[in-house]
């Protein structure tokens, strides 16, 4: 078993990442410091949004971000208060971008 990064950890790295590319985002809902998962709903700011969650790929044995829904914002955030509700230790990130940026394609967020 390979070491993984805490929750908190790996949530404050992100947080420094997008802020260093001038994406403005924030913790909507802390979860657990160790080992809460992470839902990155991105918002460009027209009423719509995206969720994404990192999903285990098991042909590659890797941890991959996922797109697992987009629409209108409202819809989003319901979809975020069911997961909320089903699991309390889960974090939630809010990052507005009007380009639609989450950085989760760079190296080092698929791990």
């Amino acid at each position: 078993m390979t070491p993984r990064l805490t929750a908190s950890f790996w949530v404050h790295a992100y947080l420094t990442r997008l802020r260093l590319a001038d994406i403005p985002a924030f913790v909507v809902k802390k979860g657990d410091e160790t080992a809460g998962a992470v839902l990155i709903k991105q918002s460009p700011l027209d009423r719509t949004a995206t969720l994404h969650q990192r999903q285990f790929d098991l042909m590659a044995d890797t941890r991959r971000w996922t797109r697992i829904a987009s629409g209108p914002e409202a819809e989003i955030d319901a979809l975020i208060a069911r997961e909320r509700a089903r699991d309390p230790d889960l974090w939630v990130i809010e990052v507005e971008d009007r380009a639609g940026r989450t950085l989760l394609e760079e190296p080092g967020f698929d791990s």
